[in-house]
């Protein structure tokens, strides 16, 4: 045998000596060592068949990230494609991206933040862990990082699911409360597989805009859908809410709607995805008609155009006289205000804020509060609707901080 052989020999018996002394943590580390490897580009998102993993959250697989979609700061970051449940109850894969902290993971490991994205578009090249860098959506990703990268040097991971449909196969249920708040929880399952440092029983739940919608509704969803997970607390910033009320009230917008239409455009296909008997030609004009496609092709950006959909006024959307009573009630279903919320949230509001509206924030407080959730609502005085990650980042922080300390349960 020659030296080197018997080296390698060596060194491999001390490895294993080395593993068996270590014990579980040891164990759980080579674990995450055999997370199967995705394929590289546009093909990671197509999952096999049939869909691997036997429940919600497994791991299907993953790689490590480079690029636009990076949160600065982490040790290493991955992007990963999870099983979950989509919005027809059916098993479904879903995407997302696992960013670790540098330094040593704490006794436990590492508390961790699953944060909910704000709208980006429903068309697959919109989701955040397929961002591009000079692109029109890169800005909506990327606003929020220097948030995230204050909770990566506080020593929390951060994972973010691109929710369902949204980079992977399928339509994505924009502002569908369950199928948010299940990507985000599942999400949290599927970082545990990937790496094991990655605390159960250290959860908070977060997002902005339809993000926060999304917390909001995982936060309700958590006790029964993920009871493996400890959620310490949600930071919701400028949650959306109330859209039964919002929408018919766009009818009476006769000026370009440049984002706002495009937005409502985003919302018809998403209540139309969870709603398959709703048919939208009823409702849109023909106008609104001939653009609907491009909901399925093109991020937020292009949609609120005056090409696109932002060329129209909000009541060139709609048929004359149409009976909004149906979708409104449908769009109630998906209201935040429903929700039996157990655990604390801190919900923030910018004042100025012309996306998601003050006053709508204003009643789903007092309504979570009256259902017993136990919540602290914060409005920044003169803050628009994406300043708010920024001007109430330092506070959101420190609750998130004391959440982390208090006793579970």
């Amino acid at each position: 045998m020659s030296r080197s052989c018997a080296s390698s020999r060596a060194l491999f018996l001390a490895a294993v000596l080395a593993l068996a002394a270590a014990g579980p943590a040891a164990a759980a580390t080579k674990a995450t060592n055999k997370v199967r490897i995705g394929p590289a580009g546009a093909a990671f998102y197509a999952p096999p068949t049939p869909l691997p993993g036997k429940v919600h959250g497994d791991l299907v697989w993953a790689r490590a990230l480079k690029g636009a979609p990076v949160v600065p700061g982490a040790a290493s970051t991955k992007v990963v494609l999870y099983r979950s449940t989509g919005v027809d109850g059916r098993p479904t894969a879903v995407s997302g991206v696992v960013s670790i902290p540098k330094g040593h993971a704490p006794k436990g490991g590492w508390p961790v933040i699953s944060y909910a994205h704000g709208t980006t578009g429903i068309a697959d090249q919109c989701a955040p862990s397929r961002d591009v860098a000079g692109t029109p959506v890169h800005p909506y990703n990327a606003y929020v990082f220097p948030l995230l990268t204050r909770w990566l040097k506080a020593g929390y991971a951060v994972v973010r699911t691109d929710y369902e449909g949204l980079g992977t196969p399928g339509v994505h249920p924009y502002l569908i409360g369950s199928s948010e708040g299940r990507s985000t929880l599942d999400m949290v399952l599927a970082a545990h597989q990937l790496d094991s440092r990655i605390a159960l029983g250290k959860v908070i739940l977060s997002g902005h805009s339809q993000g926060g919608h999304a917390a909001l509704f995982a936060a309700g969803l958590a006790k029964r859908w993920t009871p493996s997970l400890t959620i310490r607390g949600t930071v919701a910033f400028a949650p959306a809410s109330h859209l039964d009320e919002q929408i018919p009230l766009t009818t009476a917008l006769t000026a370009p709607g440049g984002g706002l239409s495009g937005l409502v455009s985003m919302i018809a296909r998403g209540v139309a995805t969870a709603n398959p008997s709703l048919d939208t030609t009823t409702l849109l004009s023909d106008q609104a008609q001939a653009l609907y496609p491009q909901t399925l092709t093109q991020c937020l950006p292009e949609l609120s155009a005056a090409t696109a959909f932002g060329g129209l006024s909000p009541k060139e959307l709609f048929r004359a006289g149409i009976d909004f009573g149906p979708v409104a009630k449908l769009l109630d279903v998906q209201d935040p205000s429903h929700l039996k919320i157990h655990t604390p949230l801190l919900i923030e509001q910018g004042s100025a804020d012309t996306t998601v509206f003050p006053v709508f924030t204003d009643t789903l407080s007092t309504e979570l509060k009256a259902a017993g959730t136990k919540l602290t609502y914060t409005k920044v005085a003169g803050v628009d609707h994406g300043g708010i990650v920024t001007a109430a980042a330092k506070a959101s922080t420190a609750w998130i901080a004391q959440r982390l300390k208090a006793t579970a349960g």
